[in-house]
């Protein structure tokens, strides 16, 4: 849009012109009346903010709001944009008051001389990152590690408290007391200022982030200055004592050491903003998460039944329902947003709440989906050089919580009630969760242990291999000769969800390894259905299926997962298999029949006996199917098969190694990006510590900078660094793991990149693939 200076010039906005009577941004474009009726601290935002801006999301992802005075961005690509650039989108207004401060209660702040400044919330480079280097070292997940104990023995006794009641409301009696005293523990505060603390904290909030009128302005400024007051008695105090543990007393060190980066001022403001942070947010999410699980009682016995799941589920929560719904920046200078310019000193309300539900991003986003693989791409904790020091602190917290509770009250049961939310912009939980349970069943009442039968996880962002699935075997028979067809159904009798052609399961043996199985049957019929071939030179899991696999067990699955997409926008098709190949090409024959477009189905192997799924291949695709059965001298010619290079084919192609060898090397003249394999073994991208070399990575979004030793991949040391990367397959098959490439020479691992990807040298698979010189430098 054209800057409001420039508009007579330029002839006005280039897509409407205002009328006398409209709202106009102060760019001088006209205001929509959905952008004009926009209010925050209405109902509609208070009680779902992704839902409230569906519109926007659709229609008008970036709009200016009159009633706020700020620009609205609701699609996941730009806020994450936004949070990259913390030099383009100063994060300084993070914490301003979002309502102007009455001249009453202002007067009140002054008079406990309130100066909360700058914090690693609303400071600008360089500062920022120069403070933050020094406080990092407690957040890392070893760190981290050590707290969880104490988590554990603060939630179990709040538990105990409650557990033969039969009603509660969890909110009162848990969420709201628990982080808060984890926060406090965590900083190092004495037990005996805790109370005080606490009574103190919950005026920050609508502080900022509310819309208190100007009596209760007056009310919450002497909060607000009581907590600024005692937080700086508390803080004293604690510089006064030579030895004491916990983050607090690490940041006195600090100030002590390098008084010109962490200042006497800066102690005080962190002190305060982390009691606030870290109790609400936790609470907060918590509170929803339990709210969003228990009001799905088939997804809260899954959870009950698999605590494995536990994780997987709190991050979806994060995504779903997460405690921060908005975060707020600065324009530094006229910039472009969506297509929307922005005027230089912009106020921007980023409404993450609206990008996690956004579908170009996540699948079904209104969906709470605990089996969810990318989940952890959600921006409830931000992202880059701002994100959320302690969000693996509030992982594990929500994490002990859902354990605890499913472990001891798995009856627990959702009660009717009207759900209220403390009126804010950006932070969002129920005020009250009620929540009802017959004590009679409780499980430790005939099973003491159940009590202390705790189930841990590793600190840090979920693992895919993680979640995990039950499914029973309704039909296991064989398909040909040497292989295993087998048909998966939902043990509780529930449809198991659609997947798209070229998706895969991961079978979790009893060793704990996983063999992937490409599905081959309808697929939205409510099951699965897998082909195996019994290998006898392979690692032993399709020997074990063989075996096993009969009809009535339970297996343990991950997936379904789908790495190896069918793009239906071509002409023509040649899809090529190679013996079971055939598993994930025939779904694809499947799919583009039904769609009326035009394939050629070529399928090889040893033998019509061997092959399996003829006959339905005959039925279906009789007209467009060519075998070559070995044993009846059928040879499929790849040389002439792709002599003619087509503009408008594509290829898609599962079988050996050594056929997909052949068609990589058949199609070096056919243009770029026709070829679409899929591959199920990873030769060379294990890693091997002694033939590595050590090499540094640069981290260009957070501002860190990470040493990658011979012993550890790349995506190892990313975690440890608190730096989120989805991975699923971690042998280099996959993609998922894949991070943007700014600078440095790769030695490309994976089999996921063609050969022009891996020449561009802006992409790398951070599970496999390492650096050929010492240095990298990465979009993260």
């Amino acid at each position: 849009m054209t800057p409001v200076s420039h508009r007579a010039e330029a002839g006005g906005c280039p897509f409407h012109q205002a009328s006398q009577e409209e709202a106009v941004s102060p760019t001088g474009c006209p205001v929509s009346p959905r952008a004009a009726e926009f209010d925050p601290f209405e109902a509609p935002y208070q009680l779902d903010p992704a839902e409230a801006l569906r519109w926007s999301r659709e229609q008008e992802p970036v709009f200016y709001s009159p009633r706020l005075g700020y620009w609205i961005v609701s699609r996941y690509d730009d806020i994450k944009a936004i949070f990259r650039d913390n030099h383009t989108f100063s994060p300084s207004i993070a914490l301003e008051k979002i309502t102007p401060a009455s001249k009453e209660a202002q007067a009140v702040l002054e008079r406990y001389d309130y100066g909360m400044n700058r914090t690693l919330v609303n400071e600008d480079e360089p500062a920022h990152m120069a403070r933050r280097r020094e406080l990092l070292e407690a957040f890392s997940p070893e760190a981290l590690e050590a707290h969880a104990p104490m988590v554990r023995r603060l939630v179990r006794e709040k538990l105990d408290a409650i557990v033969d009641r039969g009603r509660a409301d969890l909110v009162a009696e848990m969420f709201w007391e628990v982080p808060l005293t984890v926060a406090l523990h965590f900083l190092g505060v004495p037990e005996e200022d805790m109370e005080q603390l606490r009574r103190f904290s919950v005026a920050h909030t609508l502080n900022t982030w509310g819309r208190p009128s100007p009596e209760q302005q007056v009310e919450v400024a002497e909060g607000v200055g009581k907590f600024w007051q005692y937080s700086g008695e508390v803080l004293e105090k604690m510089q006064r004592q030579t030895q004491g543990k916990g983050w607090m007393y690490d940041m006195i060190e600090k100030n002590r050491q390098k008084p010109d980066v962490v200042t006497d001022n800066y102690l005080h403001s962190m002190m305060m903003a982390i009691i606030v942070a870290a109790h609400e947010t936790t609470a907060l999410a918590t509170a929803n998460a339990f709210r969003q699980l228990l009001s799905r009682p088939a997804v809260w016995d899954e959870l009950c039944d698999n605590p494995e799941l536990i994780p997987a589920a709190a991050e979806e929560c994060l995504r779903h329902s997460g405690s921060v719904v908005a975060w707020r920046r600065r324009a530094t200078r006229e910039v472009s947003v969506g297509g929307v310019t922005i005027p230089e000193d912009g106020k921007i309300l980023m409404v993450t709440a609206s990008g996690n539900h956004d579908p170009s991003h996540f699948e079904n986003p209104d969906e709470l989906d605990i089996y969810r693989d990318n989940a952890v791409d959600h921006l409830t904790f931000g992202y880059g050089s701002h994100q959320c020091m302690g969000k693996n602190l509030g992982r594990m917290e929500m994490r002990i919580f859902l354990e605890e509770f499913t472990r001891r009250l798995p009856h627990l049961e959702l009660e009717e009630q009207a759900f209220t939310f403390l009126p804010n912009t950006s932070f969002r939980g129920p005020e009250a969760l009620w929540v009802r349970w017959d004590p009679a069943k409780n499980p430790e009442r005939q099973d003491p242990a159940v009590r202390t039968a705790q189930h841990d996880f590793p600190v840090g962002a979920p693992e895919a291999h993680s979640i995990v699935r039950r499914v029973r075997v309704a039909r296991a028979e064989p398909e040909a000769e040497g292989v295993l067809g087998v048909t998966l159904t939902d043990p509780a009798g529930r449809d198991l969800p659609a997947w798209t052609p070229g998706s895969h399961l991961d079978v979790v043996l009893p060793i704990g390894e996983a063999r992937k199985y490409s599905l081959c049957g309808p697929p939205d019929a409510g099951d699965w259905r897998v082909a195996v071939l019994n290998e006898e030179a392979g690692r032993g899991g399709s020997r074990w299926m063989h075996e096993s696999v009969r009809e009535g067990i339970e297996l343990r699955v991950r997936g379904p997962k789908n790495h190896f997409r069918l793009d239906e926008s071509a002409q023509h098709y040649l899809l090529i298999a190679g013996g079971i190949g055939i598993t994930p090409i025939i779904a694809m024959a499947d799919r583009l029949r039904r769609l009326g477009k035009s394939y050629e189905l070529h399928y090889a192997g040893r033998s019509r006996t061997s092959m399996a799924f003829i006959e339905r291949l005959e039925r279906d695709h009789g007209e467009s199917l060519r075998l070559y059965p070995k044993a009846e001298n059928q040879r499929l010619d790849l040389s002439e098969l792709l002599a003619e290079p087509c503009e408008e084919t594509l290829l898609y192609a599962c079988g050996p190694e050594r056929l997909l060898s052949a068609l990589e090397a058949g199609t070096a003249h056919w243009p770029e990006g026709s070829l679409h394999v899929e591959h199920f073994t990873a030769e060379g991208a294990l890693l091997d510590p002694k033939n590595e070399h050590a090499f540094q990575v640069v981290l260009t979004d957070s501002e860190l900078t990470v040493e990658v030793p011979p012993d550890r991949t790349l995506l190892q040391v990313l975690r440890s660094a608190g730096i989120d990367v989805p991975s699923d397959c971690e042998e280099g098959l996959c993609g998922s793991c894949q991070v943007e490439v700014v600078e440095g020479e790769v030695d490309h691992r994976d089999k996921v990149l063609t050969a022009a990807e891996r020449a561009s040298e802006d992409r790398l698979m951070s599970c496999c693939s390492r650096a050929k010189g010492k240095k990298l430098v990465l979009a993260l």
